[in-house]
């Protein structure tokens, strides 16, 4: 048996990331950004470890474009590269310096360096003819280096003066003829705003910084305002004309970490394809906004942010690994919303159920789909009747129409004016009815009667009504004859005797019925002979 090592030549692997590690090539504007983001956090922890004295005024990324020379470039004041480290982080695929800097400053504070993989740096490839890099390195004695790569495996190194003052890197992307369209400023500021609207640096085009740093959902709640997060929510969503709601500002530590904000948006009974969702971020930088996996399908009607270093991504970090962690996250997610809305329901019942037809399709979703949703929401989902009067489900059962065999029968209408005769016919009889019409709601009912054995519920336009209120006076009318013709029975009475003074006073329990009947009798006869019996 022979063994050995498989190789792979760089040559061979070089093509394959440039063209088919990404899904789509703008993604290289959120890996280069990424990169210069790792720069500068890496040199605020120097700062923070008093490893580095210098003064600067303002870490910031600018993204410059020469449209002329058909260059787009990338810079930041960051902690800059020696050419050993160019040598080690760049012509090495897949060595993520981030990493290594993780590592050996651990403990200290870096949970929200994003770099992983070690190779978002060569997306820079797919939209262009060559790259190069400047660095110069926070070190003094360090040489400022320059980088020149054509999309080949070759490359050239030099030291050179330092062009600028101070440590940083800047990248420089020689934009080929077919992506033109990533010299205009319009293009860049709309995949800035994409992908790198939340990164926690400073982003400037232009004139303009174009990202907020700081958003909300990194806050704790106490120094949020409503204000706050309503124009949070318009910022997340400016073509969204109505208020949110709600929300839920999520934050958990363990057993991982996870912040972000949850809107209850207004839906009524639509479900539509929701062009508005929930976006995932990994350290401030937007990944995806298909949550699968990691929120529940109910919730995806709901809009907002989840943010967490911890979710497991694919190399692109374009996509959600499937894992135990995610499961976690998304049974801590559920939760998280159904304690919100219960305690929204018990403390302020009047907002509560004013809202209810805008959020009522997200709950009864849920019910239907999430057993465990569904246990909580007994707590807090809401059953209108006809009269605009809403209830628990306890509360409703306390109220319901109890038929024979201690059965309960709850009668629904989904549509009060095309049901009205059907509605009528029943009201007039004295039943309870509730309005239940949404268009999930079916599921939901026969959900609730697998839950509670003794519970039917019938749409009043039902082919069975008739048939359950005939059965039902049946049973009225035999209870009623009991009451009319009840069953014969002795009658007893108590007579006392007296005595003589002496004597003792005695009682006696006889039966009274043959009197009765005697006595009956004997007035019978004396009304047919003309007689009026005694007064």
């Amino acid at each position: 048996m022979e063994k050995g090592k498989i190789k792979v030549t760089v040559e061979d692997i070089f093509p394959v990331i440039k063209k088919f590690l990404y899904s789509d090539n703008e993604i290289f504007i959120r890996e280069l950004v990424s990169n210069a983001t790792d720069a500068i956090l890496k040199l605020k922890t120097l700062i923070n470890l008093v490893k580095f004295n210098k003064k600067i005024d303002y870490l910031i990324i600018e993204i410059v474009i020469d449209k002329e020379n058909k260059i787009l470039k990338i810079i930041d004041n960051g902690i800059g590269m020696t050419k050993k480290e160019v040598k080690k982080y760049i012509n090495k695929i897949a060595f993520s310096g981030a990493e290594e800097f993780l590592i050996k400053y651990k403990d200290k504070n870096n949970e929200y360096i994003i770099g992983n993989f070690g190779l978002g740096f060569y997306s820079s490839f797919m939209v262009s003819d060559k790259v190069e890099i400047i660095s110069k390195s926070y070190k003094d004695y360090e040489y400022a280096i320059h980088w020149i790569c054509d999309g080949t495996t070759n490359f050239s190194i030099k030291n050179i003066d330092n062009p600028k003052s101070g440590s940083g890197t800047e990248i420089r992307l020689h934009i080929n003829d077919s992506y033109k369209e990533f010299l205009e400023e319009n293009k860049i500021k709309e995949l800035l705003i994409k992908y790198c609207k939340f990164m926690p640096i400073p982003i400037k085009l232009g004139e303009r910084e174009v990202n907020n740093p700081s958003p909300i959902w990194k806050k704790n709640t106490i120094n949020v305002k409503d204000e706050e997060y309503l124009n949070f929510y318009k910022e997340l969503y400016p073509m969204q004309i109505a208020d949110p709601l709600f929300w839920i500002h999520l934050n958990i530590d363990h057993p991982f970490k996870l912040t972000g904000v949850l809107f209850f948006p207004k839906i009524k009974n639509k479900i539509e394809i929701q062009r508005d969702k929930i976006q995932l971020y990994k350290n401030q930088v937007y990944v995806t906004d298909n949550l699968e996996g990691i929120v529940p399908d109910f919730l995806n009607l709901l809009k907002g942010v989840i943010d967490s270093p911890d979710i497991p991504l694919n190399v692109s970090r374009s996509y959600l690994q499937s894992d135990e962690s995610v499961k976690q996250i998304s049974g801590y997610i559920t939760r998280k919303v159904a304690d919100k809305l219960e305690k929204i329901c018990q403390n302020n019942r009047e907002y509560f159920e004013k809202n209810w037809e805008d959020i009522k399709i997200i709950i009864e979703y849920g019910m239907i789909s999430d057993s465990n949703f569904y246990s909580k929401a007994k707590k807090f989902a809401l059953y209108p009747d006809i009269n605009q009067k809403y209830f628990l489900l306890e509360e409703y059962i306390k109220k319901a129409n109890k038929f024979k065999n201690n059965k309960i029968i709850c009668f629904y209408t989904s549509n009060i004016e095309n049901q009205n005769s059907y509605i009528e016919t029943i009201k007039n009889k004295g039943y309870k009815i509730l309005l239940l019409d949404s268009p999930i709601v079916g599921h939901l009912l026969q959900k609730i009667e697998m839950d509670y054995k003794n519970i039917n519920f019938f749409r009043v336009d039902s082919d069975q009504i008739d048939q359950i209120l005939k059965n039902e006076n049946k049973n009225i009318n035999k209870n009623t004859q009991k009451k009319n013709h009840p069953t014969k029975t002795n009658s007893y009475c108590k007579i006392t005797i007296r005595g003589n003074k002496k004597a003792n006073s005695k009682s006696k329990i006889i039966n009274i019925n043959p009197i009765k009947k005697n006595l009956t009798s004997n007035l019978t006869r004396a009304s047919s002979k003309g007689l009026k019996p005694h007064s």
